[in-house]
């Protein structure tokens, strides 16, 4: 609902799939997670730390945007990047994203419009775990980071912009990212119902594109070499239609074959 956070809301959980219950539970500082922080997306590295380190954005529409970083093990988490350029949503005047042939923009029922204004969203990890790969929802940009620098508690946000790498257009807005073994970055692309992903090389193919594919959200590789998608049809809600929900049952979860391996926590 975009409401403010109050400290005990905003948590990262663990649940034991083998037995179905929760086995932990961290809670962030309302430094960490502000009143108007919105988590989103979540990877996690398992490599770093005693138990692993997870890095989450703040997506919000109407404050900071930043990369939240969580030590597992101890339960600690800061803030990184915050309010930083990469992690805020594109101006209306430089960024207009059209979805099923339509501008997209919130409507309200009395005509007033707003553009979309969500910050940094699709988060994912480069295969050597060497860069944090990101993007807001209301751009068509992609960033990197350095991951050692937002592992470092000491540096300020000065020193971990400095690692920040501007990777270019990536050819429509995206709402989720992941990663394979051999390298390569997979964005959504909600303006053209597709999946892109971009080589090593810096290169983007079409994955797949399909008009079934109405804003495509979380992707997942898993080791049977397809990718996971769902289709949550965001730009239907009814703050986007003039107050008519337009979405229509039941949701669709796909998959691709891809022929690719996901990046190894471990």
């Amino acid at each position: 609902m975009f409401q403010p956070t109050q400290y005990g809301g905003p948590k990262l959980v663990c649940v034991d799939l083998s037995s179905d219950r929760v086995i932990k539970t961290i809670l962030f500082p309302q430094d960490v997670a502000l009143p108007t922080t919105y988590l989103n997306d979540v990877r996690f590295d398992l490599r770093r730390g005693a138990e692993g380190i997870a890095f989450i954005t703040d997506s919000s529409d109407q404050g900071a945007n930043g990369i939240i970083v969580v030590d597992l093990a101890s339960g600690e988490s800061w803030r990184k990047l915050n309010d930083h350029p990469s992690t805020k949503a594109e101006n209306w005047s430089s960024f207009l994203p059209v979805v099923e042939g339509r501008p997209f923009m919130e409507r309200q029922p009395d005509g007033q419009t707003k553009p979309l204004k969500m910050g940094a969203d699709g988060i994912a990890l480069f295969a050597d775990g060497s860069r944090l790969f990101y993007c807001p929802l209301a751009s068509r940009k992609l960033y990197s980071v350095a991951i050692d620098a937002l592992c470092d508690r000491s540096l300020t946000d000065d020193a971990v912009a400095a690692t920040v790498i501007n990777e270019g257009d990536k050819g429509g807005g995206a709402d989720g990212l992941e990663s394979d073994a051999a390298g390569y970055i997979y964005a959504t692309n909600y303006e053209h119902q597709a999946i892109l992903r971009r080589s090593t090389k810096g290169e983007w193919e079409t994955v797949v594109h399909d008009p079934r594919l109405m804003w495509t959200d979380t992707m997942s590789i898993a080791a049977d070499g397809y990718l996971y998608i769902t289709a949550n049809q965001l730009h239907r809600q009814a703050k986007y239609q003039n107050g008519k929900d337009l979405r229509q049952m039941p949701y669709s979860l796909f998959r691709v074959r891809i022929n690719a391996q996901p990046v190894l926590l471990r």
